[in-house]
């Protein structure tokens, strides 16, 4: 596994989907003076590319090919897929969907968590995604876990939706979020759950300003101040 740059501080987040950690993360790292790294992102940027090609998420091999033929950055809090921007058009409930198909593909898992690990080798990181505590970065300095309950979750992703037609009804939301919670907590390659030495943060009735003090605290208790 490469290792993060020398005397570097990595953090990692982790949760499931509408847990609050990406906004928690960002305001976190934005605060410390830290990288930020949205690992959500990636796959989501994997199961868009499906779509767009209409591959099967499924077709393991297929898809595997097509990680590996991606070149995904992070620019100015942007996320490109060969150079084109999709940062926008990740966040349907249709990538969600499917996102959460392909991350249970190992070989996509190892083409993802390489380059995780590589754009945290250039400094102190914040990192968010399901598996970054556990997997990833299993050494990390400081591991947190947010979850919140599925209606609060649903309501947050209802309201971060474009209101036009093809947003779903909050009830369906509701049951895909559940639905996702079930494969990502039972499937065989890095299950959702929190690492042994995380920080576990339910998010349901806090807001974001409560959620990064507890972290920030946390991080600044363990390794000191940062500006």
């Amino acid at each position: 596994m490469p290792s993060p740059a020398p005397n570097s501080i990595i953090v990692t987040i982790d949760g499931p989907a509408g847990s609050g950690k990406s906004t928690a993360a960002r305001t976190l790292a934005a605060r410390l003076g830290f990288e930020f790294l949205d690992t959500g992102a990636m796959y989501r940027a994997v199961a868009w590319s499906c779509l767009k090609s209409e591959s099967s998420p499924e077709d393991e091999s297929l898809v595997s090919e097509l990680t590996r033929s991606l070149n995904i950055q992070f620019q100015n809090g942007r996320l490109l897929i060969n150079q084109y921007d999709v940062t926008d058009e990740i966040r349907t409930s249709a990538v969600s969907t499917v996102a959460s198909v392909v991350a249970q593909h190992p070989a996509v898992r190892d083409t993802l968590v390489d380059l995780q690990r590589a754009c945290a080798e250039h400094g102190n990181t914040v990192t968010e995604g399901r598996d970054q505590g556990t997997i990833v970065f299993p050494n990390a300095d400081c591991k947190f876990f947010l979850t919140a309950r599925p209606e609060v979750r649903a309501q947050r992703r209802y309201e971060e939706m474009p209101d036009d037609s093809d947003r779903p009804e909050f009830e369906q939301l509701v049951e895909e979020i559940r639905e996702r919670d079930y494969r990502d907590a039972n499937r065989s390659i890095a299950p959702l759950r929190p690492a042994d030495d995380a920080v576990s943060i339910d998010t349901s009735d806090s807001n974001l300003e409560e959620v990064v003090q507890v972290m920030e605290a946390r991080v600044c208790e363990k390794s000191g101040p940062f500006k």
